[in-house]
This record gives structure tokens, C-alpha cells and sequence, in this order.
């Protein structure tokens, strides 16, 4: 039975490990948080790797704050470059696996069609350049390294973009959200099951590109969540990412070609608005479960 350990198990990735690992029972799982283990400390996550006899890492962990980085960018070089480095050497001299999760603040933006993992990188903020470095360590120090780009991760653990709109569209009259930046959400569920299936199945190392299905824009992203919470009272205008500075520059254009992962483990991926009504269907629920 293969010992796996998920790092950053509190995060929205984390819990939905943790929520699927019953649907997997051919494992020996380990979740840590930074409570249970500092993956930034070098000996404790040799130590604890090898008392444990890891065999697969799953790390869920970074530093995620993308305006925050920019005037914290040692501390997340720590979390996004050199812990990744040490999970994957003391995994990787054990003979071991590690899935590293990335992002498509590695590529600017500046394309007009979906990115492919064989495409240059050119990151234009401290998160995307930390985060990519982090690759490159994960794959240094660990032959048997399976990294896969996410984007716009949400689900109903911890903040994310889908319960902030909630909140903002619940308690503003309007509302203003960008319309020229494109992309595709990513219901952490769905990451998460493939995830399993990649680890099931056999790490085959490389990268690899996991997203929902389809394109949008946070504007758009906005008004389904509106629609599907039946919020009514806020009125969604469309801004110019020039109308709302912020100290990180996000990709314009960061759609993830996802034909490799998909022909590599034969998985179907949702379609991001399915996936979001899932999501929203358990979100609302738990709201009036609460009231």
C-alpha cells in the first residue's frame, strides 16, 4: 500500500483531497498543514518523509496571495521555490513521486490561443516566477515529478473568487469586475480527481496543463455565479483592467490547453459551468443550513 502525503491539507485542494480519499481507499494517507509540518523547514520534511516512508507527495501548499507577493516575495520564494526543492529530494531520494501543483501566471498572457506545456514560460510577477522556479526544483530533485498548471481554483473551502462575488453581489448594489482578462475557472474538486487518477493510474512525469472546459471572463465568471445564486440586486458593469490597478499584473489571456493530461489518463473533464453549479448547489445549501 503506497504511503502518500498531502501537504497544505487546510487549503481548498487540501480539503478536497481529503473529502475524495474515501473514494480511494488503496492508500495510506498523511495530511499536514503547516501545524503538522513546516515544508519550508529542510530537516523536518526529510525527517518526517522518511519516518513515515513517504511514497508519493501531493503538494497542495503555496503562497497564493498574488498582490501580497509583490512586498513579500521572500516569503513566497520560501513556500512557492525552496519547499517544493525539499519535499522533492526527500521524496525523490527515496525513490519516490511527487505531484507539484503550478499556475498559468507562469506564461504573460500575451497569447491568443490555449497555452501548451511545451511553450515558453515568461512570468510577469513575483507569484508567477516563484511558482515556476518552484517546477523547475520539484523536477531538479525528484525524477519521478508530475507537475500540472491550474487557474482560477474555487471551491467551498477557504476564499476564493466564487465567495467573494457571493458576498460582494449580497451586499453591494453594483458592482464593477474585469471583462479583458480570459481564462478558465477550476472547481478544486475536479483537480483533485484527477489527482487520484493520475497517482491510480501511474505518476508519468512532465507537465501538464488541468483546468475546467471552456473560456471566460471574470466578468462573465460573475454573472453565472449571480445567476445560479439568484442575486438579482447588484448590477455587474464590466471593467478595462486599466479601470482597476492592482500591484501584481495578471495574465490577459491564460486559457490551458489540456489535450496532454487528457490523452495521458484518458480523463473527461467538466465544463466549467457544470461544475460551478455543483459547486454553487453545495455553497447555498451550507448557507441555509446556517440560517
Amino acid at each position: 500500500m503506497k504511503r502518500i502525503l498531502i501537504t497544505g491539507a487546510n487549503g481548498q485542494l487540501g480539503h478536497e483531497m481529503q473529502a475524495l480519499a474515501c473514494e480511494h481507499p488503496g492508500f495510506d494517507y498523511r495530511f499536514t498543514d503547516v501545524a503538522e509540518l513546516d515544508i519550508c523547514d529542510e530537516a523536518a520534511v526529510k525527517r518526517y518523509v522518511d519516518e513515515h516512508e513517504i511514497d508519493v507527495i501531493v503538494n497542495c501548499a503555496a503562497y497564493t496571495a498574488v498582490d501580497k507577493a509583490e512586498g513579500n516575495e521572500e516569503l513566497c520564494d520560501r513556500l512557492n521555490r525552496l519547499a517544493p526543492g525539499y519535499l522533492a529530494k526527500a521524496v525523490g531520494a527515496r525513490g519516490g513521486e511527487l505531484v507539484q501543483i503550478s499556475t498559468d501566471y507562469v506564461f504573460d498572457g500575451t497569447a491568443h490561443i490555449p497555452y501548451r506545456e511545451d511553450q515558453p514560460t515568461c512570468p510577469n510577477s513575483v507569484y508567477g516566477r516563484t511558482k515556476l522556479a518552484g517546477e523547475q526544483e520539484a523536477q531538479r530533485y525528484c525524477p519521478r515529478t508530475l507537475i500540472i498548471r491550474t487557474a482560477w481554483l474555487y471551491s467551498p473551502y477557504g476564499n476564493n473568487f466564487v465567495k467573494t462575488m457571493l458576498r460582494l453581489g449580497r451586499e453591494k448594489e453594483a458592482l464593477g469586475v474585469i471583462f479583458d482578462q480570459v481564462g478558465t475557472p477550476t472547481y478544486a474538486r475536479d483537480l483533485a480527481a484527477v489527482i487520484f487518477t493520475a497517482i491510480e493510474q501511474g505518476i508519468i512525469p512532465g507537465v501538464y496543463h488541468f483546468s475546467n472546459e471552456g473560456v471566460c471572463s471574470w466578468y462573465d465568471f460573475t454573472k453565472a455565479i449571480h445567476r445560479l445564486a439568484n442575486i438579482t440586486s447588484c448590477r455587474v458593469r464590466p471593467l478595462h483592467t486599466a479601470e482597476y490597478p492592482t500591484p501584481a499584473a495578471r495574465p490577459h489571456y491564460s486559457v490551458l490547453d489540456k489535450t496532454k493530461i487528457k490523452q495521458t489518463y484518458g480523463v473527461d473533464i467538466p465544463y466549467w459551468m457544470d461544475s460551478l453549479q455543483e459547486c454553487m448547489e453545495l455553497l447555498l445549501n451550507a448557507n441555509q443550513t446556517e440560517s
